[in-house]
């Protein structure tokens, strides 16, 4: 496994060249599988608005990855996630705590939360943190891109 990590480290560096962007790239093991951290002083131009050049540069580099490695195998699939200056794990950390929070006025007042619109990604979190809540249920409703979590309490 560990080559192939290296060959996919390689890959965004390989990206940071060609964006003319210089940082530091290492990798790490987590509960949801590697993750990938880009230092660099340059960080608002690889997360752009909202994360969104983050979400593209995530989704290239596991698509190259797949071409490269040959993840397209079962066993050979590498499930990885790409960061730049800790963004995304700030961003998650925000998300628990908004949820929890929203879990909290449902409890004490009774009634159903709408969230802003979010993400699958940032939806999966909230119901993920969520689960942890008997008394508290959750589901998405909308259509994209203005999908959102109702946080309701349970019945």
């Amino acid at each position: 496994m560990k080559p192939q990590l290296e060959n996919i480290k390689k890959i965004i560096e390989t990206l940071l060249e060609k964006l003319n962007v210089k940082g530091e790239v290492e990798f790490m093991e987590t509960g949801e599988g590697i993750r990938f951290l880009i230092r660099t002083r340059e960080g608002s131009l690889l997360i752009g608005e909202n994360g969104q050049n983050l979400l593209a540069l995530n989704h290239i580099v596991k698509r190259i990855a797949e071409k490269v490695i040959g993840g397209d195998k079962e066993n050979e699939k590498i499930i990885f996630s790409l960061d730049v200056n800790d963004y995304q794990a700030k961003r998650i950390d925000d998300l628990k705590n908004q949820a929890r929070l929203s879990a909290q006025r449902v409890r004490y007042f009774k009634k159903e939360i709408v969230m802003r619109p979010m993400t699958s990604f940032e939806r999966r979190i909230i119901h993920a943190v969520l689960t942890e809540c008997p008394d508290i249920m959750t589901e998405s409703v909308g259509e994209e891109p203005n999908r959102k979590v109702v946080i309701k309490p349970y019945l």
